[in-house]
């Protein structure tokens, strides 16, 4: 019961920061959550905690916790870091790739387009995302792995909430191509359909939408 009650939580605030009803910066008070969510402050503070997990908010101590507020700048320079390991990670990947590496990242795609395809914008981002990781890990470069993972999150916000449904579908098709061309043991194409993929990524977020409210009880509404 508490479990799901954490979990109902934590979907409701994703949904009001994603459907762009929290402005970043917003404080999310604990009693507040409690009083509108009919649960205790201990429930409130899980959720919270695994909403700060995954850089959805940020937690201050003796302040409490806020919507966080990425910069679409600090999201420049991560795509910028990005497109220079993942060209030298898509390099080492294809002279070392085997059938059941590409097979994981075949499975990994139907995921991706299954929750494209349903609309699931939190778990469509995660997988989007996590295929990059994914890489890596199979690679069994952990270091790599981890720093992928971390340069990621620091944007995941902004991607989470400002890439368009064409735009996520357009990414999942373009992970279908790289793998293509991973299969094709085609180094020149891989790493070039990787660096476009990142840039059309970046590019594809739209940081024009509609300033979010700043109102708690408004925004879970």
């Amino acid at each position: 019961m508490e479990s799901s009650s954490t979990h109902h939580i934590v979907e409701a605030l994703t949904r009001a920061i994603v459907e762009h009803r929290l402005r970043p910066g917003t404080k999310l008070a604990e009693q507040k959550l409690a009083d509108h969510f009919g649960v205790s402050r201990t429930l409130v503070r899980q959720a919270l905690f695994q909403l700060s997990r995954h850089r959805l908010i940020r937690m201050e101590p003796q302040r409490g916790a806020f919507v966080a507020s990425p910069s679409v700048e600090e999201a420049r320079q991560v795509f910028a870091v990005r497109r220079m390991l993942e060209a030298e990670m898509t390099r080492a990947f294809i002279r070392q790739v085997t059938p059941a590496q590409l097979k994981a990242l075949r499975e990994h795609l139907a995921r991706e387009k299954k929750a494209v395809s349903q609309l699931d914008v939190p778990g469509r981002t995660e997988l989007l995302a996590d295929f990059h990781v994914l890489m890596a890990e199979l690679m069994g470069n952990h270091v790599l792995a981890e720093m992928l993972r971390d340069l990621i999150s620091r944007c995941a916000l902004i991607t989470l909430m400002y890439q368009s449904n064409q735009a996520a579908e357009h990414s999942s098709e373009e992970h279908v191509a790289i793998v293509k061309a991973l299969a094709a043991r085609d180094e020149a194409l891989a790493v070039s359909l990787m660096e476009q993929h990142l840039q059309h990524v970046e590019d594809g977020l739209a940081f024009d939408r509609v300033r979010p409210l700043n109102d708690l009880s408004m925004a879970l509404s």
